[in-house]
């Protein structure tokens, strides 16, 4: 049974090896989510280890999946800055464990940021991935819809340039949060 549950600050410390055990796994399987093969283990867990402060003052969520007491997938949440665009959020860093995949995992992971983006008051989400990836089709799927694709956005994992779609989800009338 998956269980996808948020995270804090001082849990994401606590599961910083495990995730950036999947962090690793997953750029070793070719996943283009911003590293570059080969990635140092140390360096995996401290990236994750850094975003807790982010977690702790809210500006960043965090969630896994428990797969049997196994970390099998993470999603992240990142709250935009600036005054003007407090109604929108990207969701970054969407990965499932390879030996993980086909099983829903991400589609669910999906669907709590949407869900909690949502009763936040959040309208707009924003994401990119690499064009043609298998994440590509999950978003398609999820009823996401793509605005865009730059070439040569992105590094793959083995330092090709790649393509990237950029994607968004309206979660409510945009105009109802500008007031």
């Amino acid at each position: 049974m998956t269980e996808i549950v948020p995270v804090s600050g001082p849990e994401l410390v606590t599961y910083a090896d495990e995730l950036a055990a999947l962090l690793i796994e997953s750029v070793e399987g070719g996943a283009s989510v911003g590293f570059l093969a080969p990635l140092d283990r140390t360096a995996a867990a401290n990236w994750w280890r850094e975003r807790a402060t982010a977690v702790e003052e809210g500006s960043q969520q965090v969630w896994i999946a428990r797969d049997d007491e196994r970390v099998a997938g993470t999603i992240g949440l990142v709250r935009a800055a600036l005054p003007n665009a407090r109604h929108r959020a990207e969701v970054a860093k969407l990965i499932v464990r390879p030996s993980a995949r086909g099983r829903g995992i991400g589609r669910a992971l999906l669907t709590a940021v949407e869900r909690s983006a949502a009763a936040q008051g959040l309208t707009l989400l924003v994401l990119d991935t690499e064009t043609g990836s298998d994440a590509e089709r999950l978003y398609s799927a999820a009823g996401w819809s793509p605005c865009g694709s730059v070439p040569g956005y992105a590094a793959d994992p083995y330092g090709t340039l790649r393509a990237t779609t950029f994607y968004y989800r309206a979660l409510g009338r945009p105009e109802a949060s500008a007031q």
